[in-house]
């Protein structure tokens, strides 16, 4: 059977929040195109198990992404590692269940710090090296929020729609230099995120969900650039 060859074979890519997941769907699909991963979450045992099943002398970066110090860290260790960084899937940790009007200041300022900051430091820090060789692919996971506000998730919906924000005014700044920045939208897939939140219907594989985020950061899609993409089998009812 004829494949599509992504093209991306001997990258270099830094995968958050991989240890599970929808980041690790990321990170297996990049590697068995033949990238060379490095990985990060904040459990060692878990992602040093994660690393091992992903093989393709993947490296494991223990860390909290949503540390403020530690995206640079991650992105300094990539390069360190494999010399030069030419993707980056940023990921990180969803904040709890809160309506709207019971999400209080610290719960707010914490997805913010969460889901918005974390993956502007990193891009900050990757952009850099992408720009060297002229080349880069930058996804950002965020959530089907950004389209249709999840009622029960109001400070990560907030958190979420102001990156796909950045994320579309960045993408402007950096197509120039033959870097593209997308974000990919997930809805419900089968993971310890959605069955802990207790939300149900039909679920997508993150498996799948990882070789859609490959084909983003693949040689083909160097003019697909500020594109928020939802996967969610047909879950969100708007038009735009």
């Amino acid at each position: 059977m004829r494949t599509m060859d992504l093209g991306i074979e001997g990258k270099v890519a830094l995968v958050t929040a991989a240890s599970a997941g929808l980041g690790f769907g990321c990170a297996q699909a990049l590697a068995s195109e033949g990238c060379r991963v490095a990985i990060n979450g904040h459990d060692a045992a878990r992602l040093d198990a994660a690393g091992a099943a992903i093989g393709n002398e993947t490296l494991t970066l223990p860390a909290d992404v949503t540390d403020p110090d530690t995206p640079a860290a991650l992105v300094a260790s990539a390069v360190d590692r494999f010399g030069g960084l030419d993707v980056l899937v940023a990921n990180a940790p969803g904040p709890p269940k809160a309506r709207a009007m019971e999400a209080t200041d610290d719960a707010l300022r914490e997805a913010v710090e969460a889901n918005f900051l974390t993956s502007v430091r990193l891009v900050r820090s990757a952009v850099p090296h992408m720009r060297r060789t002229g080349w880069g692919r930058i996804v950002l996971l965020t959530s089907v929020a950004i389209k249709q506000p999840i009622p029960d998730l109001a400070a990560s919906s907030a958190a979420r729609t102001g990156l796909w924000a950045w994320a579309k005014s960045a993408a402007a700044d950096l197509i120039g230099d033959g870097i593209t920045l997308n974000v990919l939208a997930p809805g419900l897939h089968d993971t310890d995120r959605v069955r802990a939140l207790g939300h149900t219907g039909p679920t997508g594989n993150a498996a799948d969900f990882g070789r859609i985020a490959a084909f983003l950061c693949s040689v083909h899609t160097g003019f697909l650039s500020g594109v928020a993409l939802q996967v969610d089998g047909a879950g969100t009812l708007g038009l735009l």
